[in-house]
Parts: C-alpha cells; sequence; structure tokens
C-alpha cells in the first residue's frame, strides 16, 4: 500500500534519485532550490498515512494552473518498478486538488512512451532533442483528459 503526499523534501527525492545514474550528481543544496521553484510535488510513501513511510515515486510539477503542468523528475524506487506504483504516481499527479483544470504534459523517454500512453499520456507528433544532448530522442506527451 502506498500513501500519497502533496509535499516531500529535498533528502527524500535525493533518496530516489541516487538510483539513477544520471541523477546520482545531484547535491542536496540544488535540490532544496530546485524545490523552492517548483509548483506541486507528488511523493507515493509507503504505509497508509501521509508524511509517514519511505518514498517510493515522485513526480515535481511546474505550472500555470490553467494552461500549464509540465511533469519533471518522474521517478519511481527501483523495487518497485513494475509494480504499479508508476501508475499510481501518474494518476496522482493527474488527480492532484490544485491541477485537476489542466492536463499535464511531460517530455518520455522513447522507451517508456508505452507506458505512459498506458497511464493516458498521447504523444504529439515530432520528438524533441534531449537538452543535455542524449542521442536519445525525447517524445512530446500530454495527457487526454476524460
Amino acid at each position: 500500500m502506498v500513501t500519497v503526499d502533496y509535499g516531500a523534501t529535498a533528502e527524500e527525492l535525493l533518496e530516489l534519485y541516487r538510483e539513477y545514474g544520471w541523477w546520482d550528481d545531484r547535491e542536496e543544496s540544488d535540490v532544496r532550490r530546485a524545490l523552492r521553484s517548483t509548483d506541486e510535488v507528488v511523493l507515493l510513501r509507503t504505509g497508509s498515512e501521509a508524511g509517514s513511510g519511505e518514498p517510493v515515486a515522485a513526480a515535481r510539477i511546474l505550472t500555470d494552473y490553467v494552461y500549464y503542468a509540465m511533469v519533471y523528475d518522474v521517478i519511481v524506487a527501483a523495487d518497485r518498478r513494475g509494480t504499479g506504483v508508476g501508475r499510481e504516481l501518474m494518476t496522482a499527479v493527474r488527480e492532484h486538488p490544485r491541477l485537476r483544470e489542466v492536463s499535464p504534459s511531460l517530455l518520455a523517454r522513447e522507451g517508456l512512451v508505452p507506458f505512459y500512453e498506458s497511464c493516458g499520456f498521447d504523444a504529439a507528433d515530432e520528438a524533441v532533442d534531449h537538452p543535455d544532448g542524449e542521442p536519445e530522442p525525447l517524445v512530446w506527451m500530454v495527457h487526454g483528459r476524460e
């Protein structure tokens, strides 16, 4: 069982980020600064009570609450991948009380497009170059609100 929490500390995010090679160089002070400029955070924790339990998945959202809600840093703990936690995280992003009027969008690695499509996102027609110059193209995806 996981619980949705609409907030996270830099330490909690770092715990998840360190599981990925491309985020393991993030410094706590930088993550703290990023959080100060992040409009919304969705964190899933173990347990049944918000504010307690270990972090198992997270996403940061930058939004104007009307037209745009860009989802960044979607991450699921390694031992929780393939268990439905990622889908729960994306549902929690879509159902966030302050984001219900805007359709979230994100940039997805090509290999994750089928996952995001299963969560209700639709791919735009063209790929986007990775901002860090990585060779893998990214796919712009927007959630198709029902």
